[in-house]
């Protein structure tokens, strides 16, 4: 199985300091969906790993996380594509939950569920955090400069062999060039 784990905040939809808190403020990063339907159709699993504080800290509730994943997962079918699944962390920082990025929680419990090895296994995100979180576990880590992805890369630190693309359309171009 060919499987590809994405962060949603600034890597498939504009993210926000202030947090995505409706469907009306989820928008997808132009050229993101298209990307996720080009690899849905090279026979891709696309799952998404998003910490989710905004929930631990009371800004939202899991109806309207819901409400919010029911868009993005509308707006992906009508671009033609299909997010296999999505995890997510609701816990506030000072939970030290295993499941937060960087802790590879997450992603043990994707390698769990499509009973797969995380090994190589492409993983895009836009902050340390995320790129931490795929290393852990032997995934590739790939940095896109939309979101937070300028800061991360200008900060530097990156795990070893993270590859930086412009954005998503970009980063699953190089993934499906090999």
């Amino acid at each position: 199985m060919k499987l590809i784990i994405l962060d949603r905040d600034g890597v498939i939809n504009q993210d926000s300091v202030h947090f995505i808190k409706s469907p009306e403020e989820w928008k997808p990063i132009p050229g993101s969906l298209d990307a996720i339907a080009s690899l849905n159709r090279a026979g891709y699993r696309v799952v998404v790993a998003t910490n989710q504080s905004g929930i631990g800290r009371g800004l939202f509730d899991m109806a309207m996380l819901n409400a919010i994943h029911a868009r993005m997962h509308k707006l992906a079918n009508a671009a033609g594509g299909r997010i296999d699944a999505v995890f997510y962390c609701p816990h506030a920082n000072d939970a030290h939950c295993a499941c937060r990025k960087p802790q590879a929680g997450m992603f043990l419990e994707i390698a769990e569920r499509f009973d797969v090895s995380l090994a190589g296994v492409p993983s895009v995100g836009d902050s340390l955090r995320d790129l931490q979180a795929a290393a852990a576990v032997g995934a590739q880590p790939l940095l896109v400069l939309t979101g937070k992805g300028e800061a991360t890369r200008e900060a530097g630190g990156l795990p070893e062999g993270t590859r930086i693309y412009a954005d998503l359309a970009t980063a699953v171009a190089g993934v499906l060039a090999g």
